[in-house]
């Protein structure tokens, strides 16, 4: 990545909705670079996607929660995947990562009340490969998932 994949990745960052045309001007650079530019960067794997970022809590789901999940690690159980598979059918349930330390998967969860919460855990639970859990519910955000600020210290 260069200074000019730099800039255009924070236009698009900034102004989602800006054409190619749009951002060619801004930049001071011929549309058909953009272009080209972008497609390197999708092709490359380093813009994921181009939908629009969705609010849970204005989605009527405020509560965050994190579950620390412990799973059977026998061959026949499944593991990881039969958990993940699981998981990704819970629409509460917005991403999963496998982790080090006490637990075996992270589950970032959303629900409506702190009530409807323990609907969502009853849910993630129904998995016969899950042996533990523990939750913890998010206060407050101090910082939002971003990735902008990596592709701006590349040098």
């Amino acid at each position: 990545m260069d200074q000019l994949d730099r800039r255009l990745i924070e236009l698009f960052a900034q102004h989602p909705r800006v054409g190619v045309l749009e951002a060619s001007r801004r930049l001071g650079v011929a549309r058909g670079t953009v272009q080209a530019r972008l497609d390197k960067l999708t092709a490359s794997g380093v813009i994921t996607g181009w939908g629009p970022e969705l609010s849970p809590a204005a989605l009527g789901y405020p509560v965050t929660a994190f579950l620390t999940l412990e799973i059977r690690q026998a061959a026949r159980s499944g593991g990881h995947d039969a958990v993940g598979e699981h998981l990704a059918s819970i629409a509460e349930v917005l991403e999963v990562h496998t982790i080090t330390g006490a637990g075996d998967l992270l589950a970032r969860v959303v629900a409506r009340s702190n009530a409807d919460l323990q609907r969502v855990i009853d849910r993630v639970l129904e998995s016969p490969t899950i042996v533990r859990s523990s939750a913890v519910i998010a206060l407050a955000t101090q910082v939002p998932y971003r990735v902008l600020p990596l592709a701006g210290s590349l040098r």
